[in-house]
């Protein structure tokens, strides 16, 4: 599957991204953050691609008229997710590279891949989470429309082998759906 929106496309990953998938992981501004470890080298980052990225609904973000991966996002369906979330329910997480913070490609990104996952996919609420200090992923998280539901204290997190505060949001497919004809309505 492949989606499209004004700026991006969403693909599948491959093997041949793990140079630019490396040049963006091994930033230690961006996998801490979000939970996962500074990518150690091409091969770390070829190896990640094989064995997380090359999941069923994970998507690179490609700037149209280039091809390099610049960040990634993808929807953990149901039991794909590590939050316990209902049958017909989503995860979403996403990250992008530092020279393209502040764009508003992450919104961009999962705007596209919500209206996909709630008309395509059929699912009913599509939940997402941040650890307490990632204010940029919080923003687009408030950006794509999410509510604040819970907040998760001390709770281990076993690929930083560290113990972590994140706080879980989430939308509905009608929450969804009335922002959208809000906003068409504005125009």
């Amino acid at each position: 599957m492949i989606l499209e929106t004004a700026r991006l496309i969403l693909r599948p990953w491959s093997e041949g991204d793990a140079e630019s998938l490396y040049e963006f992981a091994k930033d230690p501004r961006v996998g801490p953050i979000a939970g996962w470890p500074v990518h150690t080298s091409v091969e770390n980052s070829r190896q990640i691609i094989r064995e997380v990225l090359s999941a069923d609904e994970t998507y690179a973000i490609v700037q149209k008229g280039e091809e390099k991966a610049i960040g990634s996002i993808g929807l953990m369906i149901e039991d794909k997710s590590n939050l316990g979330i209902g049958k017909k329910e989503a995860e979403i997480g996403y990250w992008i590279g530092v020279p393209y913070w502040g764009r508003g490609m992450v919104p961009e990104a999962a705007e596209a891949l919500m209206k996909y996952a709630f008309e395509k996919v059929g699912v009913s609420k599509i939940w997402c989470g941040y650890f307490e200090g990632n204010e940029k992923s919080k923003r687009v998280q408030e950006k794509c429309g999410f509510r604040y539901h819970h907040t998760e204290a001390e709770k281990e997190w076993p690929l930083m082998h560290d113990v972590r505060t994140e706080h879980i949001t989430c939308i509905t497919r009608e929450q969804w759906l009335k922002k959208h004809a809000e906003s068409h309505s504005m125009v």
